[in-house]
């Protein structure tokens, strides 16, 4: 389902792909090693790039509904393919969707192009998150242009109660636009999945100032331990609430789990 030049990638970041790979084949086998990296709820994400590749939404929906609840699926729509996004979308959360996965770097569109907005019109209504991929890409065909986070401030002013999360918190070349946009916008969350724990304070040195607005994510299989991650996180020397909110409580609240 992934494309080759994304297995090649995951071949080279984690000498223990193999294994992940059979862990991610099976719902159970996943569900149980989440709860042994010590995460109670992972939320499990669709694609659809010709970039990256297709993990198809109803194999996340049905793959999810059969892991005992640890798992949540978001969806994925392709905006610029699909001119009927909007219902597909609407389909997809009465098939039990938590959230949708947009690739603006991947599926070559400006997240601020009206003629996506009826897709966040929904997410609105619904109450469901938004998660952007932001930041650099190292895969051939994507256009880099469209990660930037600053698109992401046309949708917070036009959507204010919309929940929009920037994943991988605009990486490689807009920290600090990143950063800012998250400080200014009340449901602008900054996930840091794809970022070693331990530059996070360098990337974002005020960190504390958005502790309600940062999520841990881990990326994996990229990584072979999600436990290993979140002990980063817990090892950079901020508060105690800091953590706590960045490792669950911040995501919990943003999917209604808490």
């Amino acid at each position: 389902m992934i494309s080759a030049q994304v297995e090649g990638w995951l071949r080279k970041a984690n000498p223990d792909i193999d294994r992940c790979f059979d862990i991610a084949s099976d719902p159970a086998k996943l569900a149980d090693f989440v709860r042994k990296e010590g995460v109670d709820k992972a939320v499990l994400i669709a694609e659809d790039s010709h970039v990256t590749g297709v993990v198809p939404n109803d194999h996340v929906l049905d793959f999810a509904a059969r892991s005992k609840g640890v798992l949540l699926p978001f969806v994925a729509v392709h905006p610029v393919r699909e001119r009927r996004s909007a219902h597909i979308f609407k389909d997809l959360l009465a098939a039990g969707a938590k959230g949708l996965k947009l690739y603006p770097t991947y599926q070559h569109f400006a997240p601020n192009d009206p003629a996506v907005y009826p897709l966040y019109a929904v997410a609105e209504e619904h109450r469901v998150p938004v998660m952007f991929h932001t930041g650099s890409s190292v895969f051939a065909g994507s256009r880099l242009k469209f990660g930037d986070p600053l698109y992401l401030d046309d949708i917070c002013v036009d959507f204010p109660d919309l929940r929009v999360v920037m994943a991988h918190g605009g990486r490689g070349f807009w920290w600090e636009r990143a950063f800012f946009l998250a400080r200014l916008h009340p449901h602008l969350y900054l996930e840091v999945a794809g970022i070693p724990p331990g530059n996070l304070l360098q990337y974002y040195p005020r960190l504390e100032k958005i502790a309600d607005k940062v999520i841990f994510g881990s990326d994996w299989p990229e990584i072979p331990s999600i436990r290993a991650n979140a002990e980063g996180i817990r090892n950079l020397g901020l508060s105690t609430a800091t953590t706590e909110k960045i490792l669950w409580r911040n995501a919990a609240g943003l999917l209604g789990l808490a």
